[in-house]
């Protein structure tokens, strides 16, 4: 049987190197042309503002003052209540599909977190507006007046603010978390657990175990639905409240970068006012770099970080030596 020249080899080899370096390449020119466009198309507000429309605190399309400080504060404090309200949750529909559920609960449920990830944004909105927007109202006039008092809790019980624009998010990220972990966790070796039962490990601590294995990946997993929780439009245009403000009530109507940027885009009053929108979308693109950077930065320091005495949690019933 006649066999192929190793010269042939290399050419193959050489041309599916170039190939899909070339498909690499052609993502990262995407990505530089995504920001020299929102560069090129917002020069007139960053001429005139600088780095102070980054901490500006003021929005007034008639007087030509522009500040996306509150815009950058709402949606960083809506993504990061959001990710602590679904990260637990989450990460126990992924623990409890891939270790403990039923076979025949396991693909009903699958299926049905799965769907949370197919409904529209703008129906999880609606949702928001009839059912969470009224919880929230409810929840306000029922705390007790000391929480009323502190800087968390105080303003008018409208319903529409922080905490509502969060709960949405939380529903809407939690789907994409838990889809990922569970693949992360069954991805995890069958010796592993085996390993944990053999040194008399309980069905927790076995867990456990795998749990650590995994954290690279389950880390990642919550990076993807912070990701997911910043560009959020609709779905929090509809229950935030679209106020301009910077503050640290949950009940206070306040704004993200997408929710400016989707209301005034198409009425915007001159062109300063709209350079000034797409700088919106700039920074907004900006933070996401910097956060998915600093997130594969954390992914890299706890995956080469020696696992030394914590590779195995050492099970509380297993035999002395």
């Amino acid at each position: 049987m006649a066999t192929r020249p190793p010269r042939a080899d290399f050419r193959i080899d050489l041309g599916f190197r170039l190939a899909t370096g070339a498909v690499a390449v052609v993502v990262c020119l995407i990505v530089l042309g995504i920001g020299v466009v929102l560069t090129h198309q917002s020069w007139l507000s960053i001429e005139k503002f600088g780095l102070g429309f980054w901490r500006g605190t003021t929005w007034d399309p008639v007087s030509g003052e522009f500040g996306a400080f509150p815009f950058i504060w709402g949606t960083l404090y809506s993504s990061i209540l959001a990710l602590v309200l679904a990260a637990p949750i989450a990460l126990g529909i992924a623990i409890f599909l891939s270790e403990l559920s039923p076979s025949a609960l396991k693909q009903p449920l699958i299926f049905l977190t799965e769907l949370l990830a197919a409904v529209p944004s703008i129906v999880y909105g609606l949702w928001g507006i009839f059912v969470l927007v009224p919880l929230v109202r409810q929840l306000q006039v029922w705390t007790p007046d000391p929480l009323r008092k502190l800087p968390l809790f105080a303003g008018p019980p409208l319903g529409v603010g922080m905490l509502a624009a969060g709960l949405v998010l939380a529903v809407m990220v939690v789907p994409f978390i838990a889809s990922v972990a569970r693949e992360i966790l069954k991805a995890v070796p069958a010796n592993q657990r085996e390993a944990a039962y053999a040194l008399g490990a309980t069905r927790w601590e076995a867990i456990r175990m795998v749990i650590y294995y995994a954290r690279t990946g389950i880390i990642g997993a919550v990076m993807l639905g912070l990701g997911r929780a910043l560009g959020e439009t609709m779905a929090v245009t509809m229950v935030i409240g679209n106020n301009p403000q910077v503050s640290w009530s949950l009940f206070a109507p306040q704004y993200t970068m997408a929710a400016v940027i989707a209301n005034e885009f198409t009425e915007a009053a001159g062109e300063l006012h709209l350079d000034a929108l797409v700088e919106i979308g700039l920074v907004l693109f900006t933070i996401t770099i910097i956060i998915n950077a600093l997130s594969r930065l954390l992914i890299w320091s706890v995956s080469e970080r020696a696992p030394a005495r914590r590779a195995v949690p050492r099970p509380a019933t297993a035999l002395a030596a």
